[in-house]
């Protein structure tokens, strides 16, 4: 039940910082949508990172059902664009790569979804 409450919470948190970035987002063409988290494995990647605090290399690789050097690409790609934040270590013997979503990368990823919520808005009025 606790867990239930805290995704309650979380969205209700996402929705009053999201609402904001949606009045902006209306002001704003299709065209100026984030490029960068509009790519789909990155908008997987991302959108995992934001359900998840932490996730490990293993763990993004197996969810999202991509190679190797295909997640290093993008995950590099988002932490170069400072989204995500990459910690690398040991588990035992074991390397170990964790990532987290930013505070720049959440924001980002709120502004995404407030565009496409607008865009999505805007076609609805119209049809």
């Amino acid at each position: 039940m606790a867990a239930n409450t805290s995704r309650t919470g979380k969205a209700a948190s996402v929705a009053k910082t999201a609402k904001p970035a949606l009045k902006a987002a209306k002001n704003e063409p299709a065209t100026s949508l984030d490029k960068l988290i509009h790519e789909r494995t990155r908008l997987a990647l991302v959108r995992a990172l934001a359900a998840n605090s932490v996730m490990t290399f293993n763990d993004l690789k197996s969810l999202l059902q991509i190679t190797d050097g295909n997640l290093s690409v993008h995950a590099r790609k988002l932490e170069e664009a400072g989204y995500l934040e990459c910690s690398k270590g040991y588990d035992g013997r074991l390397p170990r790569t964790e990532y987290r979503l930013s505070s720049s990368g959440r924001s980002a990823l709120q502004k995404y979804v407030a565009h496409m919520e607008a865009l999505i808005g805007a076609v609805k009025k119209s049809g």
